[in-house]
């Protein structure tokens, strides 16, 4: 059953990857097979009390990120296997499933995608079941985000609203104005990680490009 299982997700990954092509977008999958399915499916059922047979996604927000990585190949090994590496202790106690992303954009403005958009990665406490997430390489005091991803993240951000029902475009370090919100579904009231990614300049310049979305504002923090 498990195999059965395994090969129809893997054709309807296939399909997804195929049918959402963009002259702009470079497809570089991750591991994505029975073993991160099954992670991703109890991380949805533990953290979200949502039992599905699929780890799919109905997208309502873009989370930007960086990578605090200094270089595209270290980023991309940083989500490539399904299970979290020894040294992320800090978030290993709500799950082994790795963290992830649906894309991942080099410092030159490349974009990668690592995964369907509608399937879940793990990138954002609270709000994973309903963002897609996309992370910068870089943000280290001698790699700071350029110019080029700026470009970069505001067209991501006009092409997957022309997709989904975007509502909210967020950096990481908004995250935790989300508590009460309807979309907010984390159970654990002490599981949460200080973030301060992609910096505000970064986000104002995107939410500048892109005002005529009229999204919605990020919740104020109480």
């Amino acid at each position: 059953m498990k195999k059965i299982k395994y090969i129809v997700l893997s054709v309807i990954f296939s399909l997804l990857f195929s049918a959402c092509k963009s002259s702009k977008v470079v497809d570089r999958p991750i591991e994505f097979e029975q073993d991160r399915i099954d992670l991703t499916l109890q991380y949805m059922k533990d953290r979200y009390g949502l039992k599905r047979n699929t780890p799919e996604i109905d997208p309502k927000m873009i989370v930007l990120h960086w990578t605090a990585i200094p270089n595209l190949e270290d980023s991309y090994r940083a989500f490539k296997n399904p299970e979290l590496p020894q040294s992320r202790e800090s978030i290993s106690g709500a799950s082994q499933l790795n963290v992830s992303s649906h894309f991942l954009v080099d410092q030159d403005g490349t974009i990668y995608r690592l995964m369907p958009e509608t399937t879940m990665a793990r990138h954002v406490i609270g709000l994973n079941h309903t963002a897609i997430g996309v992370e910068n390489v870089g943000g280290t005091e001698n790699t700071p985000l350029t110019e080029a991803q700026v470009e970069s993240n505001i067209w991501l951000v006009n092409y997957l609203s022309d997709k989904y029902d975007i509502q909210y475009v967020i950096g990481h370090y908004e995250y935790t104005n989300f508590e009460d919100h309807e979309l907010w579904l984390e159970k654990d009231s002490g599981y949460r990680t200080e973030k301060t990614d992609p910096g505000k300049d970064f986000m104002d310049k995107v939410r500048s490009a892109t005002k005529n979305r009229n999204f919605n504002k990020v919740p104020s923090r109480k």
